[in-house]
């Protein structure tokens, strides 16, 4: 339920330049990257729930090709524009994580009445089901990212991001690799922090969705949703903003020693992220109307 957060709100600047779906295209038909609602892959749906949520799925994804995709076309000229002059600073970062942030709010907002209707149709054994899910997602992340020692934590969260680095900039070199180090290492034990962050999410959604009739229930969906900030506990809340801080500072500073094949390299993976969004059907049949 948390990956769209995970995924998106660190910075879809970071999504886009340090760690996120390198085909926007296949993310988009997947939706979980998209649309912030996977409840699918925590909840047994029957016949008739599948086609009803099929067809939300249909509407939704096409209101937010249709009133979405060109504000994300824009957002990516923003982000191209600091990389081609070479102005990536905290500043502009922030600047585009605060314009993410506010795209994601928008599309939780439109989805949040089905989720809510969906929800208050399930029965009480999807709703067993459902927790059950939860605790096997929270014990799966528990098991890969707790049960390490914190050196190993460390170690392994610098090689995902070197990786992925890879894939965007070509290979670091070694000032740009030491950076990577330094910045997994600042930030210490969060894994701590974000796994009781989602374990304590999952359990304010799990105990709302025990009193779905509830006249609340509605309100509590809407805040667990769009407003899942002020619900976090106020360890995580801290470590998150600490979390962005570094990710900007590592960004930045990474720029900052960029050679000019490795800038070309970002800014050609970036066009195939455009390509993507402005090759979608939907988006040509809106332009075409």
């Amino acid at each position: 339920m948390s990956r769209w957060l995970i995924r998106i709100a660190v910075v879809l600047t970071v999504t886009l330049a340090l760690g996120g779906c390198s085909r926007m295209g296949l993310a988009y038909r997947n939706l979980d990257i998209i649309i912030p609602w996977s409840l699918s892959d925590y909840l047994d749906m029957n016949i008739e729930q599948k086609s009803w949520l099929n067809e939300r799925l249909r509407e939704h994804l096409s209101w937010h090709c249709s009133t979405q995709i060109p504000g994300y076309l824009d957002w990516l000229d923003r982000l191209q524009a600091m990389v081609e002059t070479n102005q990536v600073t905290d500043a502009a970062l922030q600047a585009r994580t605060e314009e993410a942030k506010q795209a994601i709010a928008k599309t939780a907002r439109e989805i949040t009445p089905s989720a809510i209707e969906l929800l208050q149709g399930l029965n009480d054994k999807q709703v067993a089901e459902m927790n059950e899910a939860f605790a096997k997602d929270l014990r799966k992340h528990q098991e890969q990212y707790l049960k390490p020692s914190l050196d190993q934590q460390i170690k392994e969260r610098g090689e995902r991001m070197e990786k992925r680095l890879r894939d965007w900039l070509g290979p670091l070199n070694p000032s740009q690799q030491q950076r990577v180090v330094a910045w997994s290492t600042s930030l210490g034990d969060q894994n701590t922090q974000w796994i009781a962050n989602r374990a304590h999410w999952q359990k304010q959604f799990s105990e709302a969705v025990a009193q779905r009739q509830s006249p609340q229930f509605p309100q509590q969906i809407e805040t667990l949703l769009v407003n899942r900030e002020s619900l976090w506990t106020p360890q995580y809340r801290q470590a998150f903003a600490n979390t962005e801080a570094q990710a900007r500072s590592l960004f930045v500073d990474l720029m900052a020693e960029s050679t000019p094949e490795q800038r070309q390299r970002l800014l050609k993976k970036m066009e195939g992220v455009r390509k993507d969004f402005s090759d979608l059907k939907c988006l040509k049949a809106v332009k075409q109307g």
